[in-house]
């Protein structure tokens, strides 16, 4: 029978050396041997930094230059592709034809529809264009030519009538129709701006504010909002974002009694070009960011992203500070006219022909 005691294990049991101590321990020798050059003669000294030179300055200046560039272009496109498009007929009135880089007619439109800082809720009824502007894009240039909102049309499907209601009756798939059927001489309406009054002012104090050369005092009346009306000295004044579009919007100065609507149309393209201004300005690159991100949200277009950028370009380094108003004569009430002749002259100068 076999015994179930069990025997001793059949392995053989060893006792470790106890290594000499070493100065310092494990560790610092082994540093030591990790800090001997490779011929083992002498420890490696602290690893020495590359010097500061002019060269690596620029290199990092460059570096963030750039980041801070891709910064702004990542924040305007996503603020462009998160804004609201124009409508589907707005879409089906525009021209294909044009581009930003060969030529392009942008129809900019400003409507008094009751919101922004500038418009007084209680009142209501259908909005008109404030602002009616035609600008010619090509790469490098920008021309404009403003329609004052009094001038006498033929707004189709509603007979003769001042420009502005186009857009009471049919917003601005009629104003565009009515703008190439009033200029005519071949022109036409390839994509469609209109201008947000609600947030215009975020995007103008993202800019610092704006610079212009008023040309005459200005002592409106109250209007709208401006309870207390607007006064504005002669010369150069430096607007924020509610002041600019106060400015834009002026409708009568009790300081020149004699101004029309003609005198608002020249005062919103002077805003147009102050923004181009600024927008060059070496202060508005620390402000890139927060201006990438106003800039659409103050627009409705047609135009993506990358177009509209397109567009901004082109104002900041082609945008020139002549006014262009429509020639029109006065007056049958509050009408004006416009001779054929004017309009023919108009289109060609707007389309560089002349």
């Amino acid at each position: 029978m076999n015994d179930p005691t069990p025997g001793p294990p059949e392995y053989k049991l060893y006792r470790s050396r106890r290594k000499p101590i070493t100065r310092g321990g494990d560790l610092d020798a082994l540093r030591r041997r990790l800090s001997r050059n490779r011929d083992g003669d002498e420890p490696r000294g602290p690893r020495d930094r590359p010097p500061i030179t002019p060269g690596r300055v620029l290199k990092w200046v460059g570096l963030a230059i750039a980041g801070w560039l891709l910064l702004s272009l990542v924040l305007f496109l996503i603020s462009a592709q998160t804004q609201d498009g124009v409508s589907p007929e707005t879409e089906r009135a525009l021209s294909g034809n044009g581009s930003l880089f060969t030529g392009s007619n942008i129809l900019v439109l400003g409507s008094d529809v009751r919101t922004g800082a500038s418009i007084d809720e209680s009142q209501s009824g259908p909005g008109r264009s404030d602002t009616v502007m035609l600008v010619h894009s090509a790469f490098g240039s920008v021309r404009k030519l403003s329609i004052p909102r009094d001038v006498e049309v033929n707004v189709p499907g509603h007979g003769i009538n001042k420009i502005n209601a186009a857009y009471a009756f049919g917003g601005p798939a009629l104003t565009i129709e009515t703008v190439e059927s009033f200029l005519g001489n071949g022109l036409q309406v390839n994509h469609v701006v209109e201008v947000d009054f609600k947030n215009f002012p975020a995007f103008i104090d993202s800019l610092g504010g704006v610079t212009v050369k008023n040309k005459t005092r200005i002592c409106s009346p109250p209007f709208d909002n401006f309870w207390k009306g607007l006064h504005f000295k002669k010369g150069d004044i430096h607007l924020n974002g509610k002041r600019a579009l106060g400015y834009s919007r002026v409708r009568k100065n009790s300081c020149a009694p004699a101004e029309d609507d003609r005198a608002r149309a020249a005062r919103q393209q002077q805003v147009l070009s102050a923004i181009g201004s600024q927008v060059k300005s070496p202060s508005t690159f620390v402000r890139l960011p927060w201006v990438s991100w106003h800039a659409p949200r103050t627009l409705r277009s047609d135009m993506n992203g990358f177009q509209l950028m397109g567009l901004f370009a082109d104002m900041a380094t082609g945008s020139s500070d002549k006014t262009e108003v429509l020639t029109a004569t006065c007056c049958r009430g509050s009408n004006l006219f416009v001779s054929d002749g004017a309009k023919a002259d108009a289109v060609r100068k707007l389309e560089g022909k002349n």
